[in-house]
C-alpha cells in the first residue's frame, strides 16, 4: 500500500489526483489533503470537493503527523519550502508537479533530494514524455540543419508561461542539439527582431478557454517541417502518470528523479 498525500487538493490537478486514484489498479490510499490555510474548503471532506463520495479526509493546511509515503504536490510556488520540510522532517518521498518554480526553490529541491526521494515532473503525462524523448532524438538529427520552435497553448487560468512542459521540450531540443538551455531560448519577439539565429529555440504561448494542454515541437527546414505534437484532452492523463509515478518514487531512497526515469527512457 502507497499511502499519498495530495498538496493542493482543492485545485484542478489535485482533484484530478484523488478521483484517479479510485480507478487505479495500483495500490495506493490517499490519507491526507492539502490547501491553503483559511480557504473556504478547509475542513471539508476532500472525496466530496473533488466531486466523489466521501472519503472521510477532511481538506486541511497542515499534514504534519500525518503517516504518509509520497506526497504528491500540484499546488502553488510559495507551498513548496513547507512541503519540502514536511518531507524531510518525516523521510517521505514527494513528486513536485507545481511549475514556475525560482532558481532558489529548484536549489531547495536539490538539496532535499539528498536525504530524500524526489520526482520533479513538469508534466506527468506518460506520452508527453514520450514526445521528449522523440524530440531529443529528433534535435540530434535535425537540429543544426532545421530551425527549431515550440507552440504551447493552455486555459485562461493558467498563471506561468511558457509552461513547464514547453520548458521540458525545449531543453530535450537543447540536449539533442548540444546548446546551453536555457540560453540558447528565445522566449519573446516584439518589433526589428532581425534575423532568426541558428542554433536558437523558440516559444509561442496561447492563453484561452478551457485548454487542458498541446504542445508541438517543430523542425522546419528549407523544403520540409517535421512537427512533434501532443494533446492533451483531459487532466486525467496527468494524474494516472502522477499516480504511477508516486507508486514508483516510493521504492526509491534518495536521489531527484524525473518521469523519464520512471518510464525507463534514458
Amino acid at each position: 500500500m502507497t499511502r499519498l498525500v495530495v498538496a493542493g487538493a482543492t485545485g484542478k490537478m489535485g482533484g484530478a489526483i484523488i478521483r484517479e486514484s479510485l480507478n487505479a489498479t495500483a495500490d495506493i490510499e490517499i490519507v491526507g489533503a492539502l490547501a491553503s490555510r483559511g480557504g473556504r474548503s478547509e475542513g471539508k471532506d476532500a472525496g466530496q470537493k473533488a466531486g466523489i463520495k466521501a472519503l472521510g479526509i477532511p481538506v486541511s493546511s497542515d499534514v504534519s503527523g500525518t503517516m504518509f509515503d509520497v506526497m504528491v504536490d500540484f499546488s502553488r510556488p510559495e507551498a513548496l519550502e513547507k512541503n519540502l520540510a514536511v518531507c524531510v522532517q518525516q523521510g517521505s518521498a514527494i513528486l513536485i508537479g507545481t511549475t514556475g518554480l525560482s532558481a532558489a526553490q529548484n536549489r531547495l529541491i536539490s538539496e532535499a533530494a539528498e536525504s530524500i526521494p524526489i520526482l520533479f515532473a513538469a508534466n506527468t503525462s506518460v506520452g508527453v514524455n514520450l514526445c521528449a524523448a522523440l524530440v531529443e532524438m529528433a534535435a540530434r538529427v535535425l537540429g543544426q540543419i532545421t530551425d527549431v520552435e515550440i507552440v504551447e497553448a493552455h486555459h485562461r487560468h493558467k498563471v506561468d508561461a511558457p509552461s513547464g512542459t514547453a520548458l521540458l521540450l525545449g531543453e530535450a531540443a537543447a540536449t539533442g542539439m548540444e546548446v546551453d538551455f536555457p540560453n540558447c531560448g528565445v522566449f519573446s519577439r516584439e518589433g526589428h527582431t532581425g534575423e532568426r539565429v541558428q542554433g536558437t529555440i523558440g516559444f509561442s504561448t496561447i492563453r484561452g478557454g478551457n485548454i487542458a494542454g498541446e504542445h508541438t515541437v517543430m523542425f522546419i527546414g528549407e523544403n520540409e517541417r517535421i512537427e512533434i505534437t501532443h494533446r492533451a484532452t483531459d487532466r486525467k492523463i496527468f494524474a494516472e502518470g502522477a499516480i504511477r509515478g508516486a507508486v514508483w518514487l516510493s521504492e526509491q531512497e534518495k536521489g531527484l528523479f524525473s518521469m523519464q526515469d520512471v518510464l525507463d527512457l534514458r
